[in-house]
């Protein structure tokens, strides 16, 4: 019987360290789907909170850049939008996330918008946007409608693949 007990111990362990690197147990497809006009809404910028990240974000290693527009006001700039939901103060697939996109941010700046928005700090998009576990990533074209979502960690390649139709079309 006490080896039963060990051995069930050692699965929920397993399982346990598994679910942790594989991300949020909790995404499921409830979301915005692809085709739709993405929810305009005013959410936390980096003015609104007088420059302090920990306001905005608990991501350890913020980059400004993602925290200059509201979602509402990123929408109405004419250039593709990546709407990323992460919250690395629980999720470190969120943090690595979060690392891609800095990526791709220095790769378009000048072409696109990221805006990141933590569950802690921007509830109200989250729910908007129907979002529930993290991280999830949404590219918005300039006519404001969904063209890509995907739940999870992303590739850089994947999403520079998501954003090359879109690229191509302003060019």
């Amino acid at each position: 019987m006490l080896e039963i007990v060990r051995r069930f111990n050692r699965f929920l362990l397993i399982a346990g360290i598994t679910a942790a690197l594989s991300g949020c147990l909790t995404i499921s497809d409830t979301t915005l789907r692809v085709g739709e006009l993405a929810p305009s809404l005013k959410t936390k910028t980096l003015a609104d909170v007088d420059g302090d990240f920990s306001r905005i974000t608990t991501y350890r290693y913020p980059d400004e850049r993602m925290y200059q527009y509201s979602i509402d006001d990123a929408l109405l700039q004419g250039k593709p939008v990546i709407v990323e939901f992460a919250t690395p103060g629980h999720c470190t697939v969120c943090d690595k996330q979060l690392q891609v996109l800095k990526g791709i941010l220095n790769k378009y700046e000048s072409e696109i918008i990221i805006v990141h928005m933590d569950q802690y700090q921007n509830p109200e998009a989250f729910i908007e946007y129907k979002v529930t576990g993290d991280p999830w990533t949404f590219v918005i074209d300039k006519n404001q409608k969904v063209v890509f979502k995907r739940a999870g960690r992303l590739l850089y390649n994947e999403i520079d693949i998501a954003l090359q139709p879109l690229l191509a079309a302003q060019s």
